[in-house]
């Protein structure tokens, strides 16, 4: 199943910040609204994050053809008493009209790679802002995230638990997309599942044990209920009892043709628990019943459990993937690149920008791993592919691909990064080249500075 109800997430023009109105305003009084073209890249990673994975273009997308106001929005943009009436009335046609280019989700970038450009009149651009970032920017903190936990436990199932404690239900929902999308197996949250088309998991709590007179009651009425998702709660009370519990069950179920499929453990020491409960389950003939395991978990958690042997096949995942709680926010930006033609640049302390047009080439050695990157201006030749590819022209996508297919451009991307970078712990910076081209340019609109090649 594609995207199909991503619609549900498109936001209210509104959603916006209020200076993106009054320069609306502002320009259209000074009659400006020549092409202009910004950039969204990231200027620093956290010391944790060896590599970041692009997500959320989506749901950019998605925004951008639905940019529009309604009767309703000029209404109670009137009534803030801030914007005039013919600028009210001009927002009546406005449309995004203009091209995006973007490197496709699930690409592996580096930092002050624009990883989306847009070009469009300057309104236009300029009103994308504040959704496209907050969009853009949450989903690849929690893909890059994500990824950390398919690099810490390979091969093992990997459920997104993060819905109860996402930050709102929005970010509930994306957060199991952007976790699908970076090789995760499934969500538990049942919206984002018929959404996106993610296969859902789920088990039961801690209250459908205590609402039963005993564990035995409560795993066999469970079990006749969902015979084809069996997997029960072990650890309310005692795990070890629980799962001797789980051996005289599945005796008596077998008689009438359901079976267990796993158990789950939600709390203690993980790892030793799993190697008492396979070793009472193996011994009691249920050497199929897998062991599921939740509670606070992270890739280095995981990393220590799967070096550790632990027998546990699955994980589920939440709070600390979907909040990213080690580095829960990226130094993001989107910026004015070009204006009328001309190339323009920031010159901020700390904060400065590469000028023009710009777009990432990525080259290759002959194991398929990344070299290299370079920055570069648009069009200039280069060595390498090219990252920022057409996806919306004049307004009307070029391209769309499926969850499927952006899930499995991650997994590849995954597998042309060096050793080092695939590490959890920090890795030296990757090289990002600049081209001649692109310096030359900052001395050409840096005029009356001096020529050093970099952006400050």
């Amino acid at each position: 199943m594609e995207d199909s109800t991503s619609n549900a997430l498109s936001s209210d023009v509104l959603l916006t910040d209020l200076y993106e109105l009054t320069m609306l305003q502002a320009w259209f009084d000074s009659g400006m609204n020549d092409m202009a073209t910004f950039e969204f890249f990231v200027r620093e990673f956290p010391v944790q994050r060896n590599f970041l994975l692009a997500a959320g273009l989506e749901q950019v997308l998605d925004h951008l053809e639905h940019l529009r106001f309604g009767s309703e929005d000029i209404r109670q943009l009137e009534q803030t008493g801030r914007f005039r009436s013919a600028f009210l009335a001009s927002l009546e046609n406005l449309r995004f009209t203009g091209s995006v280019h973007a490197m496709p989700e699930g690409t592996v970038f580096f930092p002050d790679e624009p990883i989306l450009r847009i070009t469009a009149p300057i309104r236009e651009a300029q009103l994308a802002e504040s959704r496209v970032m907050n969009l853009l920017h949450y989903q690849t903190v929690v893909a890059s995230k994500a990824v950390r936990s398919v690099l810490g436990a390979p091969g093992r199932l990997l459920v997104d638990f993060g819905l109860r404690r996402a930050h709102g239900a929005e970010a509930g929902l994306l957060s199991a997309r952007a976790s699908w999308l970076a090789g995760f197996s499934g969500t538990a949250t049942v919206r984002a599942g018929i959404a996106y088309g993610i296969p859902m998991y789920g088990t039961m709590a801690h209250s459908y044990v205590q609402a039963h007179g005993g564990e035995a009651q409560a795993f066999e009425h469970f079990a006749r209920s969902q015979p084809d998702n069996a997997v029960l709660l072990i650890d309310t009370y005692d795990t070890e009892k629980a799962a001797h519990t789980v051996v005289e069950v599945a005796r008596r179920l077998a008689r009438d043709g359901v079976t267990i499929k796993g158990v789950r453990i939600d709390s203690g020491d993980l790892g030793a628990h799993a190697r008492r409960v396979r070793a009472i389950l193996d011994q009691g003939g249920l050497k199929q019943v897998t062991i599921f395991a939740s509670g606070n978990l992270d890739e280095f958690r995981l990393r220590d459990l799967v070096r550790g042997h632990a027998p546990i096949d699955g994980f589920g995942i939440g709070t600390r993937m979907n909040t990213s709680a080690d580095a829960p926010y990226l130094d993001c930006a989107y910026k004015l690149v070009e204006y009328a033609g001309t190339p323009r640049r920031k010159r901020s302390e700390r904060k400065a920008t590469w000028p023009g047009r710009k777009q990432v080439y990525r080259r290759y050695g002959a194991d398929g791993r990344i070299e290299g990157d370079c920055l570069a201006l648009e069009g200039e030749p280069q060595s390498g592919t090219p990252l920022l590819q057409p996806v919306m022209i004049d307004g009307v996508r070029t391209a769309s691909p499926s969850q499927a297919a952006s899930r499995a451009h991650a997994a590849q991307q995954l597998g042309t990064l060096p050793p080092e970078l695939l590490a959890l712990e920090p890795a030296g910076p990757f090289p990002v080249d600049i081209s001649a081209p692109l310096a030359a340019l900052v001395c050409h609109v840096d005029a009356k500075t001096c020529c050093t090649g970099k952006p400050w």
